[in-house]
């Protein structure tokens, strides 16, 4: 089945960006000048000196005279980038840049439904708890048949989300089917959405000990993620211990990756260093704003990436957490978000991290302290033995 939270853009989502919270914001007035700004941007901050072994100078002009319109620019902006071989610095257009800078606020605009592709189908995956989806009654596994008098017989996601998308305040019209019920029609009023990556609810159904506490976070993307990890850690002073569960985290913003470890460390203990394109290493150090001793599990899997290996990484180092579950992704890159004109933007990869103990884990990951795969059998069965392990070394840890 394909699947998107229509509202979220998919690409800051499944190539794990790991994003700086400040833009570098850029003026131009023309689409050369849109251009050659990109140009400049990369010459002057990208990782690799080398640009991946070529003379980043021949692009500057490539172009001359024959970028008329935006669109025109936004191709060649493309196609200098691929260039670089790097699926992490990438252009985005106005629309793009607007659903990613959506995403970081963690709030978005819509009715709040996760819709997919089932037997050729559209159904609603899962409503957003709390949102207008919900509240008008759809339920997951409805059919969508019909968008505003649309029908949706092949239609794809991105289109069935453009049309489900609009100003707040204004209604949509989904025709649906419910099993073996008649169709309904549902209006449905769009609304600002608070988005929640946090979770205390298991994606395997699995009983949690009453005096364990147990944390989904799905992303770092949010700047609200970090606050949300620190309301449930408050909360939950009187567990005797926790389990973060960072299983298919693509990663997101630094700052969270920062912020959540200081919750965990003591003060003056290394996080993670980042180390820039003429070899500047910068290393963030906790100064504070430890929230709880009591003993950390954390799980990750090959789904796992940038801000939860920065993450995990930090605990591994410092022998504060007990790392379960299946090697990580290996994303070691930092990207800058660059806001440009007309609401367009870039993400540039500025620099690699390290682990406090100088581990560059690009391309090759974290490896778990306890190995546990978690097999396709296992996921049909619905037996989390990733969970159950955890759990299990995490009871040990408190007695």
């Amino acid at each position: 089945m394909k699947s998107r939270f229509y509202n979220i853009k998919k690409a800051a989502l499944t190539t794990m960006i790991l994003m700086l919270a400040t833009p570098t914001i850029v003026k131009a007035a023309t689409p050369a000048e849109l251009y050659d700004n990109v140009w400049r941007l990369i010459n002057t901050k990208y990782v690799d000196v080398s640009d991946n072994n070529q003379v980043w100078t021949k692009w500057r002009n490539k172009y001359q005279n024959k970028l008329k319109t935006p669109e025109d620019a936004y191709v060649a902006i493309d196609t200098m980038l691929t260039s670089l071989n790097d699926p992490y610095t990438r252009f985005l257009d106005p629309k793009e840049f607007a659903e990613e800078t959506s995403s970081i606020k963690g709030s978005l605009k819509g009715i709040g439904v996760q819709i997919g592709l089932k037997d050729g189908n559209l159904v609603v995956i899962e409503p957003v708890v709390g949102s207008p989806a919900e509240k008008a009654g759809l339920l997951a596994d409805d059919k969508i048949l019909e968008i505003n008098g649309t029908s949706t017989k092949g239609i794809n996601i991105e289109k069935a989300a453009e049309l489900i998308r609009g100003e707040v305040g204004t209604q949509v019209k989904l025709l649906v089917k419910r099993k073996d019920l008649a169709p309904m029609t549902f209006t449905v009023t769009r609304a600002e959405i608070e988005v929640k990556a946090v979770s205390t609810k298991p994606p395997i159904e699995v009983t949690i000990p009453d005096d364990l506490q147990y944390i989904r976070l799905t992303s770092f993307i949010s700047k609200n993620a970090s606050a949300e990890i620190r309301d449930i850690l408050l909360k939950s002073r009187h567990k005797k211990g926790y389990i973060l569960d960072l299983r298919s985290n693509p990663g997101g913003l630094l700052s969270n990756a920062v912020i959540m470890s200081r919750m965990f460390l003591n003060p003056g203990s290394t996080i993670v260093s980042t180390v820039d394109r003429y070899g500047y290493k910068d290393t963030i150090k906790t100064s504070g704003g430890k929230i709880t001793n009591k003993p950390l599990v954390v799980i990750i899997n090959k789904g796992s990436a940038s801000a939860s290996e920065i993450f995990s990484g930090a605990m591994q180092d410092n022998k504060r957490a007990t790392i379960v579950g299946e090697q990580s992704f290996g994303k070691g890159l930092v990207q800058e978000i660059n806001r440009l004109p007309d609401e367009a933007g870039v993400n540039i990869t500025i620099q690699r991290y390290l682990t406090p103990n100088g581990e560059d884990i690009h391309k090759k990951g974290i490896t778990p302290d306890v190995v546990v795969k978690l097999s396709e059998e296992n996921i049909k069965n619905k037996d989390d033995v990733q969970l159950k392990e955890a759990i299990k070394i995490l009871q040990e840890k408190c007695k």
